[in-house]
């Protein structure tokens, strides 16, 4: 339990660099042949919107002007644009992007019924559009955006960091695990394929309150008072995992998904999630194992840090959330 404690304490100072959770989204509708009905997302920071603009290679013509709504955390632009050149086989590039430490997502839906869909990054902020995208890109898009999501989703790590506190021996962790794999697949798929239909909002602090109760567990188990967290704490992986699972709906609804491949996105999204949450489960018990090989003799006061750090912020974020209503 201790070398868990330092590994946790070591992974609390170690320098990170700050990421732009939410990504930049521009999707490009063809409403007639030639016309594109444009949406354009850009993440806020307090009252400024990040500075980035789409930029195409060929002749477009604006037929609309700009119309700007702020939404929770983002700035929303819609406009209308006819090309003069065919947009397949246009470069497009978001400039500002290199800047920044955010991503962009790009999606293009074609009157043919075909789409294309590409994530921007900071190192490469320009493709081409392609006379037709294959399925094979679809996935490694959406994969990376599972990935990211749960890296970046400090609420996430933060639930599956207590949960490694409360299942201790290999079994038991393989359990909890994929009870939590299990839980939340269900959910984000029921969610994101329109079967269930739940405000974000309030799962959002649920989601947070979820993290308070297992940091609760663990306070009460150094107590010695062992509850159901301890004896099964698979059993609490599958409940909040359902809850988790619609905040992973949540994140993928606002990402949206590509008309002629929601299924394989959808299904690589989730393999995204699951394999960002094994990189930080590997990375942790690798961080313990090191310590094991480090005698060093820790107060025994220390046990209590990580518990009611996780619980303290879980917290925060629930009166955070809850006035966010």
């Amino acid at each position: 339990m201790r070398r868990i404690i330092v590994a946790f304490l070591l992974l609390v100072i170690l320098p990170v660099n700050a990421h732009e959770l939410r990504p930049a989204f521009l999707e490009l509708y063809e409403d007639k042949a030639g016309e594109f009905d444009v949406l354009w997302k850009t993440p806020m920071r307090g009252e400024m919107r990040l500075a980035l603009e789409p930029e195409f290679s060929g002749n477009n013509v604006q037929l609309t002007p700009v119309t700007t709504r702020l939404t929770k955390g983002a700035a929303v632009q819609t406009w209308q644009i006819k090309t003069i050149d065919p947009l397949r086989g246009q470069l497009i590039h978001i400039a500002g992007l290199e800047a920044t430490m955010t991503d962009t997502l790009v999606r293009a839906q074609f009157a043919d019924g075909t789409s294309w869909t590409q994530r921007l990054t900071p190192s490469h902020p320009a493709a081409v559009i392609p006379v037709q995208q294959g399925g094979i890109t679809v996935a490694g898009v959406y994969f990376k955006l599972g990935v990211d999501h749960i890296l970046f989703g400090i609420d996430h790590l933060l639930f599956v960091l207590a949960l490694l506190f409360i299942a201790r021996g290999t079994w038991r962790l393989v359990k909890t695990v994929t009870a939590f794999t299990v839980a939340h697949s269900i959910t984000l798929a029921l969610a994101t394929l329109g079967f269930v239909h739940v405000p974000s909002a309030p799962v959002e602090a649920v989601i947070a309150l979820s993290i308070v109760f297992v940091a609760m567990e663990i306070i009460r188990g150094l107590e010695g008072h062992h509850g159901i967290a301890a004896n099964a704490p698979w059993v609490v992986a599958l409940v909040f995992g359902l809850l988790h699972g619609f905040g992973f709906a949540g994140a993928l609804s606002e990402i949206g998904l590509p008309v002629n491949h929601i299924p394989l996105a959808l299904l690589f999204f989730n393999i995204g999630v699951e394999a960002g949450q094994l990189l930080f489960i590997a990375f942790m018990l690798g961080l313990v194992g090191v310590l094991h090989r480090i005698r060093i003799s820790f107060p025994r006061w220390l046990e209590l840090v990580p518990p009611y750090a996780i619980g303290s912020v879980a917290m925060f974020w629930v009166i955070q959330r809850i006035a966010a209503f």
